[in-house]
């Protein structure tokens, strides 16, 4: 059978070919298969390619036993067609995962760490090492031995083999797909590495330009590594070189003393915050005292500036000092208000109900356990209604207790 064109010249960007067969998945999503394809279908820990096919976007591409199928954004016929591919895309893939084969052969062959699992991300990609630990000195030293092999600019070839043939060579493998029959498709980085692989890879190590190793995470008693390469790796520098910029902007220090600005002031905005959390928690209680001052059976105050934890401080404060009066409490500015019910304990109020009665004349929602009753509001300007409710439930109650001692 003819390798299809992605495995002939992962460099092609365009492909006359002819839909051989299309229709609709279950899910009603056009699909097409044709006589030929340059897109890549994902496997084997690399995704599939993007591109166009008919003028259709290609949104996934997937290998259904010999037959690759591509997943369209518009439906397209039967017959000659041509199909485009997204080369950004794809030579990041290619560059990705190649060097993934120099890093797990480099991994290997110079350390003894043997890959375990791959897995291209849209950021990251990772390799799992069986070494259980790796510290700075050892991802350094292979980092420069990766470095070392970019440089040396090893020519990266893929050939078909037979069964045979494969038997006799120094293959490394993890093994062959289950029920895989004829011939297998080899991939060599020259002098390094000897690998069973589908995927595409660019032709020279020299391509990948360099390969980072980012981070590393212990995982299953190994350790997974982190890396970017390329492209990628270029546009990451480029990323942090800007972020740098910015903070050295906003900080005033050079590059070498921004962790350290950074870390004293992450300790002077903690000591801040529990300065700010003393000075509200002083200024509810104050207010409550205030509050509770005040004549009538509901209190009530509005903070523009005030929030949620202020003002639950604020009711508990305020329960504690009125234990038998309501009050409505409210902070912040529409759509983005809170409030708080308060039924003090000697109150005789059903809490639950008026609160959401509350809630629903605030255009919010909430809940809460007595003495408090919190939630979000979007219409503040409407806290007179609110505070008629809290006013006629509190003037019903003597008629209530009156009915009571008649009956």
């Amino acid at each position: 059978m003819t390798a299809p064109a992605y495995e002939r010249d992962p460099y092609l960007t365009k492909l006359d070919t002819e839909v051989t067969d299309c229709g609709f998945d279950p899910t009603g999503r056009p699909w097409a298969i044709a006589a030929d394809t340059l897109l890549y279908p994902e496997g084997g820990g690399q995704p599939s390619d993007r591109g166009t096919l008919a003028g259709a976007a290609v949104l996934d591409v997937q290998r259904n036993h010999r037959r690759i199928v591509h997943t369209l954004a518009a439906p397209v016929g039967c017959g000659p067609a041509t199909m485009t591919l997204d080369w950004t895309r794809r030579f990041d893939h290619m560059q990705q995962h190649t060097a993934q084969h120099l890093l797990t052969a480099t991994a290997h062959g110079r350390f003894g760490w043997a890959t375990t699992a791959f897995h291209l991300g849209p950021e990251l990609s990772d390799v799992e090492l069986d070494a259980p630990r790796l510290g700075p000195d050892e991802l350094a030293a292979l980092e420069d031995a990766v470095a070392a092999e970019v440089r040396a600019a090893r020519p990266v070839t893929a050939r078909w083999v037979t069964a045979e043939a494969y038997a006799e060579l120094p293959v490394r493998s993890r093994g062959l797909p289950e029920g895989h029959a004829g011939d297998i498709r080899l991939v060599e980085i020259v002098g390094v590495d000897l690998n069973t692989c589908g995927g595409t890879h660019v032709r020279s190590t020299a391509e990948l330009g360099m390969v980072s190793l980012v981070s590393t995470e212990r995982l299953r008693g190994g350790t997974r590594v982190f890396f970017v390469a390329g492209d990628r790796a270029r546009q990451r520098m480029a990323a942090h070189e800007a972020r740098n910029l910015r903070l050295r902007e906003l900080l005033g220090a050079p590059d070498a003393e921004l962790v350290a600005l950074t870390e004293l002031r992450e300790s002077q905005l903690r000591d801040a915050r529990r300065a700010i959390t003393r000075l509200a928690g002083e200024l509810a209680r104050a207010e409550a005292a205030a509050l509770a001052a005040r004549p009538g059976a509901v209190l009530d105050g509005h903070w523009p500036d005030g929030d949620a934890a202020f003002l639950v401080e604020l009711g508990r404060r305020l329960a504690e000092h009125a234990p038998d009066r309501a009050a409505l409490l409210t902070a912040g500015e529409d759509p983005n208000g809170v409030f708080v019910v308060v039924a003090g304990p000697s109150s005789g109020l059903d809490l639950a109900a008026l609160g959401a009665r509350v809630a629903e004349v605030l255009g919010g929602r909430g809940g809460g356990r007595p003495p408090l009753y919190q939630g979000k509001a979007t219409r503040l300007a409407a806290r007179a209604a609110a505070l008629a409710i809290l006013a006629g439930d509190r003037s019903d109650e003597p008629q209530r207790h009156k009915d009571t001692e008649v009956d």
